[in-house]
């Protein structure tokens, strides 16, 4: 990414799911609590964690079971579980890295922000489709770390005597390459899991008061109201051929009832294609949340090292200093200037914002970067 920093419009897609009317946000998740300040610098980033991880599993390719073992559950996957796939493998070579993986699993949730309840997090398969014809037919596969920076010219990868061999993010290379990721989708759910508990602790994240739950019962008798996503489209970036599926995620944002500074997490599990429109019919505002007829929201994406313990605290630093003046006033910004200037470098990557989006704001409205647009409507959902 070489944008400034309100720019930065890179984008690599989400998995694809089926998603209709999604459960509304702001509702606090189960499980054990993360706190948000403590300490955030972890001893090593994912990248190197990664890293060090494919030269351990090249190293193994040595043994030929254990790389004809994962020679099949790459051609039969697109990506497994590579915990799950040593812990259980009774080769030597697999073996031996079982408690090497478990550990750069453990390594890798922490210098996420991540607490142990994540479980396995990396994940290995091929990183291009194309490779499978040449990997059945017995050529030497190579083992690299998904690379962490967009724009970067070369990668590296490593064979079973410990070369190094340099990849170009131009084109793909006529030799299969085993590539070893984090399963973005586990690393967005239980990270929002650590920003929505760290928000609800500084009580940017609550119900309403008693007071106005009674004043209100006769709109809450009835359903609340919601702006719906009825389409969404984020510009092609022309992502190098490595890259593979990483996670969207949207951080809707104005004053709570409470007249305190609000952030409700929305998961979007399904924009896995730039350039490409779905129709998810999801929830992005539920304005029972909200005071003001108002809401912004900042879409952005987990791309490798993003630390969700550090955005949490990052969030809520922020969000303390802001008082309600008695209208609403714009908060985007002020979540887009509490990120560290170093995390706009391949971490939770700027996608699009969305400003005052009110109640009854319907139709096509374009992002304020120019990288997406939404088509929403007001949706209300009866009760029960």
């Amino acid at each position: 990414m070489s944008a400034s920093k309100p720019l930065r419009t890179t984008l690599i897609g989400v998995v694809l799911a089926a998603t209709a009317l999604i459960p509304l946000q702001g509702t606090a998740f189960a499980g054990q609590s993360v706190a948000a300040d403590s300490a955030t610098a972890p001893v090593s980033s994912v990248a190197g964690i990664e890293d060090a991880t494919a030269r351990s599993l090249a190293a193994a390719l040595a043994d030929p079971a254990w790389a004809r073992q994962l020679r099949i559950a790459a051609l039969g996957a697109d990506s497994v579980d590579l915990r799950e796939l040593t812990s259980g493998s009774a080769t030597s070579g697999g073996k031996r890295l079982a408690s090497e993986v478990a550990a750069a699993d453990r390594g890798v949730a922490a210098a996420k922000g991540l607490s142990d309840r994540v479980g396995s997090l990396l994940r290995i398969g091929l990183a291009d489709a194309s490779m499978k014809a040449s990997l059945a037919g017995g050529t030497a596969p190579l083992v690299a770390a998904a690379p962490s920076d967009d724009d970067a010219s070369a990668f590296t990868a490593y064979d079973s005597k410990g070369a190094a061999h340099e990849l170009s993010v131009g084109s793909v290379p006529d030799r299969p390459v085993y590539l070893i990721d984090v399963d973005g989708a586990k690393a967005v759910t239980e990270g929002l899991k650590v920003v929505n508990e760290a928000l609800v602790a500084k009580g940017l994240d609550v119900p309403a008061p008693a007071a106005e739950v009674s004043a209100a019962a006769s709109l809450t008798a009835t359903g609340i109201d919601t702006t719906l996503i009825n389409s969404v489209r984020i510009s092609d970036v022309k992502e190098p051929w490595f890259k593979g599926d990483a996670e969207i995620f949207t951080l809707v944002t104005g004053f709570g009832t409470d007249g305190k500074p609000r952030v409700d997490t929305v998961e979007m599990p399904y924009l896995n294609k730039a350039d490409t429109t779905y129709y998810p019919n999801q929830v992005l505002v539920n304005w029972s949340n909200y005071k003001y007829d108002m809401a912004d929201a900042v879409m952005m994406e987990d791309d490798g090292d993003t630390n969700y313990q550090a955005l949490a605290k990052a969030l809520v630093t922020a969000l303390l200093t802001i008082t309600d003046q008695g209208a609403y006033i714009p908060l985007a910004d002020a979540l887009l200037d509490a990120i560290p200037t170093s995390w706009w470098t391949d971490d939770p990557d700027y996608v699009d914002s969305w400003y005052t989006l009110a109640k009854a704001t319907k139709g096509t409205r374009n992002g304020a970067a120019a990288n997406g647009w939404m088509n929403v409507s007001p949706y209300h959902v009866a009760a029960l």
